[in-house]
């Protein structure tokens, strides 16, 4: 545990390693300025290879277009640090590598403020297999980029693990 009562990034890891094998379930993490810190850390889980699909690490505003089909008109709108960018980077991740779950960051860790939005603002997402849900959450981080971009790690892999929580429509009565 860090020294503010949150799990740490492996404990996190682990459980949604755990969640989504019981599942038999997979991941795949669309990366923007974590640049492949949340990948890191879900495959020091053990048996994370049972798990995790992969990630891209989508830095500028074309491989998040090009690659993971984020929507042009929107990037060039509204910027990469974005609600419905970081939904649509988990569902482009997810299809493209083929996951039954997705997951995305987006935000600036800074020191300069990026598309008009200052540090410490962050995107994160998840994509839901089957039901097409996905969640979004804005964070408004404080401290340095190492910190910015740690909390931002710890956020995304707690929403994953939330959502992985839930229970599944067939398991409702």
């Amino acid at each position: 545990m860090s020294g503010k009562g949150e799990p740490d990034e492996p404990a996190l890891a682990a459980q949604v390693m755990e969640l989504l094998v019981a599942r038999g379930q997979s991941v795949a993490v669309a990366e923007s300025l974590t640049g492949g810190l949340v990948a890191a850390e879900l495959t020091e889980a053990p048996g994370a290879s049972r798990m995790f699909r992969g990630s891209v690490t989508a830095y500028a505003t074309e491989i998040k277009r090009d690659v993971l089909g984020v929507d042009g008109v929107l990037l060039k709108e509204r910027g990469a640090v974005d609600a419905e960018v970081a939904r649509q980077l988990a569902v482009g991740v997810r299809d493209l590598l083929g996951a039954d779950w997705g997951a995305a960051t987006t935000g600036v860790a800074g020191p300069e403020p990026q598309d008009g939005k200052e540090p410490g603002t962050v995107h994160i997402a998840v994509s839901a297999p089957g039901t097409g849900k996905v969640v979004a959450q804005r964070l408004m981080l404080r401290g340095d980029r190492a910190a910015i971009r740690a909390g931002t790690v710890r956020a995304v892999l707690a929403l994953l693990r939330d959502e992985l929580i839930l229970p599944r429509v067939e398991d409702a009565p």
